[in-house]
């Protein structure tokens, strides 16, 4: 891929520069690629580490549900750190008995966590889209599956920009959605904020790797700035910010995003710090 911005440079130096962050995109969307396609590489971003906002908003207190249906969700919630398979065949079970129950979107909303961390994309997208037809304000559906799209995307697929399309409308919709939440009495103030803060930051690297996707690198970099100014940054999204500002010509942003990247241990470390010194570099030699 070529970079979309046509810098002055001054030096042969400095072209050859702008010649070696060429392949930063291609590098950032293979990043992506490896996060959608069933991992993280230990980062927080993985949708099926994030706190479920449908769990903990449930309140026990005002379900009209049976013996047997209590027994069955409470299966089927304390199996969150089984087996995939496991999680898929108690929820299935469930929605089957109890299609009405009160606890319905919880286990719809496990079912789509345990289907993308199968990779059955198929069932994946089939669950959530049954999810959503009950539940338009399922925020936790609405902000995986927003995640999930522009982070395993082909740009060769004809309806490539339609699924960016939803994907930006579900990331929208899920921040409007967190914005009305109201903290139920069951639950602490930690746990609201943390739910929340954990949902907010998939959603906005959900956005930013849209725009990303699109080139829009100053809104990608809006997004991205907001999906990693907590305390346990994805260093794909920071490394997605520094790429960002590049492509925008902010040089001294982009190693700061990049310096920033270089401290996080993992694969991206390295690269992080080489890219941080051409940052400064290519920013003192523009001055």
């Amino acid at each position: 891929m070529k970079r979309v911005s046509n810098l002055p440079f001054g030096s042969v130096g400095l072209r050859v520069l702008a010649l070696a962050f060429s392949a930063s995109l291609a590098f950032a969307a293979a990043c992506f690629a490896q996060m959608g396609g069933g991992g993280s590489g230990g980062t927080n971003m993985d949708p099926r580490t994030s706190i479920s906002i449908s769990n903990l908003l449930l309140d026990a207190n005002t379900s009209k549900a049976t013996a047997p249906e209590e027994k069955a969700y409470k299966a089927f919630f304390d199996a969150r750190t089984a087996s995939p398979d496991q999680r898929i065949r108690l929820g299935t079970d469930f929605v089957r008995k109890y299609p009405t129950s009160h606890y319905a979107d919880s286990v719809y909303t496990g079912l789509v966590q345990a289907y993308y961390a199968k990779q059955d994309w198929n069932d994946f997208y089939g669950s959530a889209e049954v999810a959503l037809a009950r539940n338009p304000d399922n925020v936790d559906v609405l902000a995986i599956v927003g995640w999930e799209i522009p982070h395993n995307y082909d740009p060769n697929d004809p309806d490539a920009e339609k699924k960016l399309g939803k994907a930006e409308t579900y990331g929208k919709h899920a921040l409007d959605v967190i914005s009305a939440l109201s903290k139920p009495a069951s639950m602490t103030e930690e746990q609201f904020a943390a739910a929340k803060a954990d949902t907010l930051a998939e959603t906005h690297s959900a956005l930013g790797a849209v725009y990303f996707r699109r080139r829009q690198f100053d809104e990608a970099a809006k997004e991205f700035q907001l999906a990693t100014n907590g305390p346990h940054p994805d260093p794909v999204d920071i490394y997605s910010l520094g790429v960002a500002f590049h492509n925008m010509e902010r040089f001294s942003d982009a190693a700061e995003a990049f310096g920033k990247c270089a401290q996080i241990p993992g694969v991206l470390q390295d690269r992080c710090k080489q890219n941080a010194d051409s940052m400064k570099k290519q920013a003192s030699q523009l001055r």
